[in-house]
This record gives structure tokens, C-alpha cells and sequence, in this order.
């Protein structure tokens, strides 16, 4: 019985094997799917009135000739422009260069710069500044007058930087008169 099953089994196999063979394999029939019928259809030939070659074209391609520029294709380089023709009786003097337009200077600080000092237990340091009877202490990374920054308080000189525009200045420590002694 066992026998009989496995002729069974092949016999269904080969009989399988030759319907996908012949399903796959048979080159007679052509196929056509339709998208290729709805083209050849609405195929619709060029009108073209003359269709023989035009060597006139193709000769006078063939002439050409290259003229260069005076630039090298090959290189990423811009050349130099060109010299200036000029007239032999009126030679054209260049324009006089313009001037450079004036750097921008920061406004002075509108306060004295009378002296500094350091607070006990701490590395900042403190500028004291006076406009007439007010007096304004200020540490580095202040702002004075809410339009200066302070930025390095020194022995003799003082950094700062205007908020509105970015430009830096140097303040001079102003020494003050002593008061008359009676």
C-alpha cells in the first residue's frame, strides 16, 4: 500500500509540473495585456513632411571651429578682465579713490571715573563713578546708567561698552581735588 500511495503522489506531481510548464512555456500564443491594446489604438503617427537626413546641418556642424575666449575651460580660475581700450587723445584719468567713511567712535561715559574697590571676601570689583552730587557704584557686568556695560575695572583705566551700539571705551581714573583745609 505504501507503494501505490508514492505512485499516486508522483503522478500528481508530473501531471502538475507539466500543466505549469505549459502555462509558462508555450511561445506560440503572444500576450497582450491592455494597456498595450488601448496604445496601439490611440497611436497617432509624427507629421513630419520630409523625412530624409539634413546633411546641410550635420556639414555645418562639422565646420565649426572653436574660438577661445582667452579663458582655460579646464581650470576653475576666473581670468582677468579685460585692459581698458583707451582713446590715445584723451586718455581718462580714474576717479579719485572716495574716502573712507569715519570709523565709529563710542560716546564718552557722561560720569567721572573717581576710583574702585573690592568687596571683603569676593574677586569682583567695584567702580565708583560721580555726576556732580550723585555718585553710582557699579561692579563688572553692571550696566551704568542702563546704557553702559562695564566690562573690566582696572587700576588706572576702566573698559566699558555701549549697550546700543557694541562699541568699546576706555575711561581714565580722574583724580579729585582735595578739599581746602581750613
Amino acid at each position: 500500500m505504501k507503494q501505490k500511495k508514492q505512485l499516486v503522489v508522483l503522478v500528481a506531481l508530473l501531471l502538475t509540473a507539466g500543466f505549469i510548464w505549459f502555462l509558462y512555456f508555450d511561445h506560440d500564443r503572444p500576450v497582450v495585456t491592455a494597456d498595450a491594446v488601448s496604445a496601439v489604438q490611440n497611436y497617432q503617427p509624427l507629421g513630419v513632411e520630409n523625412t530624409q537626413l539634413h546633411t546641410y546641418v550635420v556639414d555645418r556642424t562639422r565646420k565649426t571651429e572653436y574660438k577661445s575666449g582667452g579663458r582655460n575651460i579646464f581650470s576653475r580660475e576666473v581670468p582677468p578682465p579685460p585692459a581698458p581700450k583707451s582713446d590715445k587723445h584723451h586718455p581718462a584719468l580714474p576717479p579719485p579713490p572716495a574716502p573712507p567713511p569715519p570709523a565709529p567712535v563710542v560716546s564718552p561715559l557722561p560720569v567721572k571715573f573717581f576710583g574702585y574697590g573690592t568687596v571683603p571676601n569676593s574677586a569682583s570689583r567695584l567702580a565708583f563713578f560721580t555726576n556732580g552730587e550723585d555718585i553710582h557704584i557699579v561692579a563688572e557686568g553692571e550696566l551704568l546708567l542702563n546704557r553702559f556695560r562695564i566690562l573690566k575695572i582696572g587700576n588706572v583705566n576702566l573698559e566699558y561698552e555701549e549697550i546700543s551700539s557694541g562699541l568699546r571705551g576706555t575711561a581714565i581714573l580722574e583724580e579729585q581735588a582735595a578739599p581746602p583745609s581750613p
